[in-house]
Protein backbone atom coordinates (compact mmCIF):
# COMPACT_ATOMS: atom_id res chain seq x y z
CA UNK A 1 0.00 0.00 0.00
CA UNK A 2 1.27 3.48 -1.13
CA UNK A 3 0.79 6.47 1.18
CA UNK A 4 -1.45 7.57 -1.17
CA UNK A 5 -3.94 4.51 -0.51
CA UNK A 6 -2.87 4.66 3.00
CA UNK A 7 -5.76 5.57 5.36
CA UNK A 8 -5.08 9.05 7.42
CA UNK A 9 -5.99 8.43 10.67
CA UNK A 10 -7.26 11.43 12.59
CA UNK A 11 -5.12 10.58 16.05
CA UNK A 12 -1.62 12.06 16.84
CA UNK A 13 -1.06 8.77 18.25
CA UNK A 14 0.04 7.62 15.32
CA UNK A 15 2.63 9.61 14.88
CA UNK A 16 4.39 9.41 18.58
CA UNK A 17 4.09 5.52 18.19
CA UNK A 18 6.31 5.60 14.77
CA UNK A 19 8.44 8.48 16.57
CA UNK A 20 8.51 5.98 19.64
CA UNK A 21 9.86 2.83 17.40
CA UNK A 22 12.22 5.29 15.56
CA UNK A 23 13.86 5.82 18.84
CA UNK A 24 13.59 2.32 20.75
CA UNK A 25 15.20 1.09 17.74
CA UNK A 26 17.77 3.75 17.90
CA UNK A 27 17.11 4.83 13.91
CA UNK A 28 16.90 7.86 15.98
CA UNK A 29 19.49 9.28 18.14
CA UNK A 30 20.15 12.63 19.88
CA UNK A 31 20.92 15.03 17.83
CA UNK A 32 19.19 13.42 14.78
CA UNK A 33 16.74 15.31 12.64
CA UNK A 34 12.98 14.40 11.95
CA UNK A 35 11.73 14.99 8.91
CA UNK A 36 9.78 18.00 8.13
CA UNK A 37 6.08 17.85 8.83
CA UNK A 38 4.69 17.59 5.26
CA UNK A 39 7.14 14.62 4.43
CA UNK A 40 6.02 13.02 8.14
CA UNK A 41 2.55 13.65 7.23
CA UNK A 42 2.73 12.22 3.64
CA UNK A 43 5.44 9.48 4.72
CA UNK A 44 2.38 8.00 7.80
CA UNK A 45 -0.65 9.37 5.55
CA UNK A 46 -1.44 11.27 8.58
CA UNK A 47 -2.57 15.13 8.43
CA UNK A 48 0.05 17.58 9.04
CA UNK A 49 -2.80 18.84 11.68
CA UNK A 50 -1.81 15.20 13.66
CA UNK A 51 1.74 15.85 12.64
CA UNK A 52 1.77 19.08 14.63
CA UNK A 53 0.16 17.98 17.76
CA UNK A 54 2.37 14.88 17.80
CA UNK A 55 5.44 17.16 17.82
CA UNK A 56 3.64 19.48 20.49
CA UNK A 57 3.86 16.35 22.53
CA UNK A 58 7.32 15.35 22.23
CA UNK A 59 8.31 18.91 22.61
CA UNK A 60 6.97 19.22 26.09
CA UNK A 61 7.88 16.32 27.28
CA UNK A 62 11.50 17.16 26.39
CA UNK A 63 12.13 14.90 23.24
CA UNK A 64 12.65 16.84 20.76
CA UNK A 65 13.37 20.69 20.06
CA UNK A 66 11.98 22.80 17.40
CA UNK A 67 13.50 25.73 15.98
CA UNK A 68 13.02 27.73 12.76
CA UNK A 69 15.46 29.52 10.35
CA UNK A 70 18.60 27.23 8.87
CA UNK A 71 21.73 26.26 10.38
CA UNK A 72 22.53 23.03 12.17
CA UNK A 73 20.19 24.19 15.27
CA UNK A 74 17.11 24.32 13.12
CA UNK A 75 14.44 21.89 12.33
CA UNK A 76 13.35 19.28 14.78
CA UNK A 77 16.37 17.34 16.97
CA UNK A 78 16.38 15.18 19.03
CA UNK A 79 17.16 15.91 22.52
CA UNK A 80 17.66 13.77 25.82
CA UNK A 81 14.58 13.90 27.80
CA UNK A 82 16.35 16.81 30.34
CA UNK A 83 15.18 16.16 34.49
CA UNK A 84 13.18 19.03 34.23
CA UNK A 85 11.02 17.70 31.67
CA UNK A 86 10.54 14.56 33.43
CA UNK A 87 9.50 16.23 36.11
CA UNK A 88 6.96 18.37 34.53
CA UNK A 89 5.37 15.26 33.57
CA UNK A 90 5.40 13.44 36.17
CA UNK A 91 4.06 16.55 38.08
CA UNK A 92 0.97 16.55 35.56
CA UNK A 93 0.29 12.77 36.54
CA UNK A 94 0.07 13.59 39.97
CA UNK A 95 -2.13 16.44 39.60
CA UNK A 96 -4.19 13.39 37.73
CA UNK A 97 -3.74 11.32 40.40
CA UNK A 98 -1.73 8.59 37.96
CA UNK A 99 0.01 7.69 41.03
CA UNK A 100 -0.47 8.05 44.89
CA UNK A 101 1.56 11.27 45.97
CA UNK A 102 2.90 8.59 48.83
CA UNK A 103 4.21 6.25 46.18
CA UNK A 104 6.11 9.36 44.63
CA UNK A 105 8.14 10.33 47.88
CA UNK A 106 8.86 6.76 48.51
CA UNK A 107 10.47 6.26 45.47
CA UNK A 108 12.02 9.46 46.59
CA UNK A 109 13.33 8.30 50.02
CA UNK A 110 14.45 4.93 47.87
CA UNK A 111 16.45 7.13 44.80
CA UNK A 112 18.08 9.41 47.40
CA UNK A 113 18.80 6.84 50.02
CA UNK A 114 20.80 4.90 47.27
CA UNK A 115 21.99 7.89 45.85
CA UNK A 116 23.45 9.32 49.21
CA UNK A 117 25.41 5.92 49.96
CA UNK A 118 26.95 5.60 46.82
CA UNK A 119 28.05 8.99 46.83
CA UNK A 120 30.01 8.04 50.11
CA UNK A 121 31.73 5.48 47.82
CA UNK A 122 32.53 7.13 44.89
CA UNK A 123 33.01 10.71 45.83
CA UNK A 124 36.60 12.98 44.52
CA UNK A 125 37.59 16.23 45.88
CA UNK A 126 35.75 17.99 43.20
CA UNK A 127 32.57 16.55 44.10
CA UNK A 128 32.61 16.82 47.81
CA UNK A 129 33.73 20.99 47.35
CA UNK A 130 30.33 20.81 45.14
CA UNK A 131 28.30 19.63 48.01
CA UNK A 132 29.99 21.71 49.94
CA UNK A 133 29.22 24.99 48.36
CA UNK A 134 25.61 23.79 48.15
CA UNK A 135 25.99 23.57 51.96
CA UNK A 136 27.43 26.86 52.37
CA UNK A 137 24.46 29.06 50.74
CA UNK A 138 22.15 27.25 53.38
CA UNK A 139 24.27 29.18 56.19
CA UNK A 140 22.45 32.54 55.14
CA UNK A 141 19.44 33.38 57.14
CA UNK A 142 17.20 32.15 53.99
CA UNK A 143 14.00 33.07 53.33
CA UNK A 144 11.56 29.78 52.19
CA UNK A 145 11.78 30.07 48.89
CA UNK A 146 16.00 30.70 48.86
CA UNK A 147 16.40 28.01 51.06
CA UNK A 148 14.27 25.71 48.81
CA UNK A 149 16.79 26.36 45.79
CA UNK A 150 19.71 25.85 48.02
CA UNK A 151 18.10 22.81 49.31
CA UNK A 152 17.66 21.46 45.71
CA UNK A 153 20.94 22.02 44.47
CA UNK A 154 22.60 20.03 47.76
CA UNK A 155 20.48 17.09 46.85
CA UNK A 156 21.39 17.41 43.31
CA UNK A 157 24.64 17.85 43.62
CA UNK A 158 24.39 14.23 46.17
CA UNK A 159 22.49 12.90 42.79
CA UNK A 160 25.13 13.52 40.87
CA UNK A 161 27.93 12.60 42.92
CA UNK A 162 26.38 8.55 43.00
CA UNK A 163 27.79 8.40 39.46
CA UNK A 164 24.69 7.03 38.25
CA UNK A 165 22.77 9.15 35.25
CA UNK A 166 19.23 7.74 35.33
CA UNK A 167 19.17 7.88 39.46
CA UNK A 168 20.23 11.48 39.10
CA UNK A 169 17.68 12.48 36.06
CA UNK A 170 15.20 10.36 38.08
CA UNK A 171 16.14 12.21 41.52
CA UNK A 172 16.00 15.28 40.04
CA UNK A 173 12.35 14.75 38.10
CA UNK A 174 10.78 13.63 41.38
CA UNK A 175 11.91 16.91 43.49
CA UNK A 176 10.77 18.95 40.32
CA UNK A 177 7.22 16.98 40.97
CA UNK A 178 7.18 17.66 44.44
CA UNK A 179 8.70 21.54 44.22
CA UNK A 180 5.51 23.19 44.76
CA UNK A 181 4.75 20.53 47.49
CA UNK A 182 7.94 21.31 49.23
CA UNK A 183 7.82 24.91 49.10
CA UNK A 184 4.11 24.64 50.62
CA UNK A 185 5.20 22.95 53.61
CA UNK A 186 8.15 25.61 53.88
CA UNK A 187 6.24 28.31 54.20
CA UNK A 188 3.33 26.96 55.83
CA UNK A 189 3.03 29.03 59.38
CA UNK A 190 5.32 27.87 62.35
CA UNK A 191 8.82 28.29 63.04
CA UNK A 192 11.06 28.72 60.31
CA UNK A 193 13.54 29.18 61.54
CA UNK A 194 13.93 26.47 63.31
CA UNK A 195 12.70 24.39 60.41
CA UNK A 196 15.72 26.06 59.04
CA UNK A 197 18.13 25.37 60.97
CA UNK A 198 17.09 21.51 61.46
CA UNK A 199 17.27 20.69 57.97
CA UNK A 200 21.09 22.52 58.04
CA UNK A 201 22.05 20.44 60.86
CA UNK A 202 20.94 17.13 58.89
CA UNK A 203 22.50 18.48 55.58
CA UNK A 204 25.65 18.95 57.56
CA UNK A 205 25.22 15.10 58.94
CA UNK A 206 24.61 13.76 55.70
CA UNK A 207 27.55 15.67 53.79
CA UNK A 208 29.61 14.57 56.48
CA UNK A 209 28.70 10.64 55.87
CA UNK A 210 29.73 11.43 52.26
CA UNK A 211 33.00 13.11 52.85
CA UNK A 212 34.12 10.53 55.18
CA UNK A 213 32.99 7.65 53.23
CA UNK A 214 30.76 6.04 55.29
CA UNK A 215 28.27 4.72 52.78
CA UNK A 216 25.48 2.86 55.22
CA UNK A 217 25.55 6.08 57.45
CA UNK A 218 25.10 8.29 54.22
CA UNK A 219 22.53 6.74 53.29
CA UNK A 220 20.45 5.95 56.67
CA UNK A 221 20.85 9.89 56.95
CA UNK A 222 19.79 10.73 53.65
CA UNK A 223 16.82 8.34 53.90
CA UNK A 224 16.03 9.13 57.60
CA UNK A 225 15.93 13.07 56.33
CA UNK A 226 13.65 12.49 53.49
CA UNK A 227 11.25 10.76 55.32
CA UNK A 228 10.96 12.63 58.84
CA UNK A 229 10.63 16.15 56.43
CA UNK A 230 7.36 14.61 54.54
CA UNK A 231 5.83 12.43 57.46
CA UNK A 232 6.42 15.76 59.67
CA UNK A 233 4.15 17.72 57.07
CA UNK A 234 1.58 15.05 56.75
CA UNK A 235 2.75 13.97 53.11
CA UNK A 236 5.10 11.41 53.56
CA UNK A 237 4.13 7.52 53.43
CA UNK A 238 2.08 5.91 56.19
CA UNK A 239 0.68 9.89 56.71
CA UNK A 240 -2.51 9.00 55.30
CA UNK A 241 -2.57 12.28 52.49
Amino acid sequence: MTSGDRPRPGTYQVVLDHVERLLTSHELRPGDRLPPERELAAQLGASRQAVREAMRVLQTQGVIRSQVGTGDRSGTIVVPAPARALGRVLALHLALESFPVDDVIEARILLEGFAAGRAARRRTAKDLLRIHAELDAMEADLDPLAFSHADVAFHVAVAGTAGNRLVDELTVAIRESLRGRLLTAMTAPGDWAGLRERLRREHEGIYSAISDGRGSRAADLMEAHVRDFHEDFGSGPDAGS
